[in-house]
């Protein structure tokens, strides 16, 4: 664990001289969120394992509902399979960064196969776009 801190010491003080900034890497408000349902928890987790995909092209506003869908889920399940700067990876049963990830506490709430929880949530999204454009239509 030490030479993990150490590292994220060394990165912190990298990514403030390479952006001209000073102070905590990780600063400014936080915002703390009561998780009582299993539904939110799930929401929470697929959120931040879709982070990456700010950096994949046509995914870029993968947030925004009104914005466009993700048309193309198999491609986006291979670009997530190839970030490595994820925790997604350690989660879908591949080890990335098992030295300081403990994927264990999930297991129960996740279930056995966290690939398929994602890839129907991302179904779900896509379904839902789909008859919010159907409805507008008419």
């Amino acid at each position: 664990m030490t030479l993990f801190l150490r590292k994220l010491s060394g990165y912190a003080r990298y990514f403030n001289e390479r952006h001209k900034r000073h102070g905590h890497l990780f600063q400014g408000k936080t915002k703390k969120i009561l998780i009582a349902r299993q539904e939110h928890f799930l929401y929470i987790l697929h959120y931040v394992h879709l982070n990456s995909l700010d950096y994949l092209p046509g995914a870029k506003k993968w947030r925004e509902r009104d914005k466009g869908t993700l048309s193309d889920i198999p491609k986006v399940f291979d670009y997530l399979k190839n970030y490595r700067w994820s925790s997604y990876l350690d989660y879908g049963g591949k080890k990335n960064f098992p030295s300081i990830l403990t994927t264990s506490l999930f297991d129960k709430a996740l279930g056995t196969d966290y690939v398929s929880s994602l890839k129907e949530y991302l179904s779900d999204r896509n379904y839902d776009e789909e008859l919010e454009q159907k409805y507008l239509e008419y």
